[in-house]
């Protein structure tokens, strides 16, 4: 199972490198980024709410909504991790670069590792391309546009966001290229030759996300990317008079730096750290925070003009479910199925059954973990329905795990385990389900 947002959000470290690097670049962006770690604590910085229950409802609204694949929160999430996890060959690559260039008996790996210059620009570069295809994943915008990204970065970007662009700045472009780092990347990258581009490793990870049906018009698309944020760089830089020494002299506060050569500490944190996927980890779940908070106001609005129902006659309801003589589906772990019978008897939460079509040597009592009704007069081509209890199958631990429909698209199911928390709640495919 891929994890829930609530998972990601509540596995984000308070304290490591990535943290006091962020914490560092705040002279730039004061007071823009806090590290909120925890879900329930970014539900209450972000909403206010202080209510048990209404934090509960965002909780179960967050997690369908980051499940919804027409959303787009989990395609971002997607971008972020792969565009970390494939810096990091960049960076190695950068620094075997470093190394090779101011020690002789390395200067072999010079001939197999691209100079520092071309990776660093080309790894900008791209890190925008992800920001802008995750921007308009988020705000439903069909294909990335970068001027649509542009001026949302100049007017509206800020907190996890903000902080993002602005290590985007400071580690990938002005540390490791130097003040004139956007003469640097405009050079490289309006000069770089398709087919190299297309080798770069980063490239390769995010390829299938980039628009365009050639290499050629990916390159085209990461170009005009990058055209569309000079002016804002630009401005940042200008208006913050942040320069190489200030980052480091800044960065120095928080870690211990052994070298002052700033090629090489901007290689080394592009190894060490994944702001990228802990900021946008962040971005996002303040986005599907805020669009569950929408409909959860909006959902105790309409509970609050709806008349008091029948609470003991929902019980009763509920209670007659399952009753001797009814007919319900029992399933079989063997042959990994659903076979029809009758209650015969029923002893609390276990229920004596005749399976139809057989004789009564295959009786047997069975748990209600494993038997369920079905109505197929609601039910899709596939024969679900919302409501339904249906077995998924997890390949990590082997098993059929109990649970219940709560939204059909498609093909695709959204279930809750029937025994975990909303926080396990999740899309699966038809073939997955029984």
């Amino acid at each position: 199972m891929d994890k829930s947002i609530i998972q990601l959000v509540d596995e984000l470290p308070a304290d490591n490198i990535t943290v006091k690097v962020l914490k560092a670049l705040d002279y730039v962006a004061p007071g823009e980024w806090n590290n909120l770690v925890g879900f329930d604590n970014n539900i209450r910085a972000i909403t206010g709410e202080s209510d048990a229950k209404v934090i509960q409802k965002i909780r179960d609204r967050a997690v369908t909504l980051y499940q919804d694949p027409q959303n787009g929160y989990q395609a971002a999430i997607k971008v972020y991790q792969t565009i970390d996890k494939a810096d990091t060959a960049m960076a190695t690559a950068a620094l075997a670069n470093k190394v090779g260039e101011k020690i002789g008996f390395l200067s072999f790996l010079t001939k197999v590792t691209p100079k520092a210059d071309v990776t660093q620009s080309i790894d900008l570069a791209l890190k925008i391309a992800v920001e802008i295809i995750a921007f308009c994943k988020l705000n439903g915008i069909p294909q990335p546009n970068p001027q649509e990204f542009a001026n949302s970065l100049a007017n509206n970007y800020q907190n996890a966001s903000l902080i993002r662009m602005v290590a985007l700045v400071c580690l990938d472009g002005i540390l490791p290229l130097g003040p004139d780092f956007l003469a640097k990347i405009q050079s490289v990258i309006s000069g770089a030759d398709t087919s190299a581009v297309a080798q770069n490793p980063v490239f390769l990870a995010i390829n299938n996300s980039l628009p365009g049906n050639s290499p050629s018009d990916k390159l085209g698309f990461i170009n005009q990317g990058f055209n569309s944020v000079q002016g804002w760089m630009n401005n940042l830089v200008a208006k913050t008079g942040i320069t190489p020494q200030s980052i480091s002299s800044h960065l120095g506060n928080f870690i211990q730096i052994a070298d002052d050569n700033l090629d090489f500490v901007a290689a080394f944190l592009d190894q060490t750290t994944n702001y990228y996927e802990h900021t946008g980890i962040q971005t996002v779940a303040r986005s599907v925070i805020l669009q569950a908070y929408t409909l959860v106001k909006e959902e105790i609005k309409q509970e609050a003009q709806k008349p008091i129902q029948d609470v003991s006659s929902a019980a009763k309801s509920d209670n007659t479910q399952y009753a001797v003589s009814k007919t319900v589906e029992v399933w079989d772990g063997d042959e990994e199925d659903w076979y029809q019978g009758t209650i015969e008897k029923i002893q609390e939460d276990q229920f004596y059954v005749h399976y139809l079509g057989y004789g009564s040597s295959y009786d047997e009592w069975v748990g209600e973990d494993d038997i369920r009704t079905r109505d197929l007069r609601s039910a899709d081509d596939n024969g679900y329905a919302v409501g339904q209890k249906v077995k998924c199958w997890d390949d990590d631990q082997e098993a059929w795990y109990s649970a219940t429909i709560q939204q059909i698209q498609g093909q695709q199911y959204f279930l809750r385990y029937i025994g975990y928390d909303s926080s396990y709640d999740e899309w699966v495919d038809s073939d997955e389900i029984r």
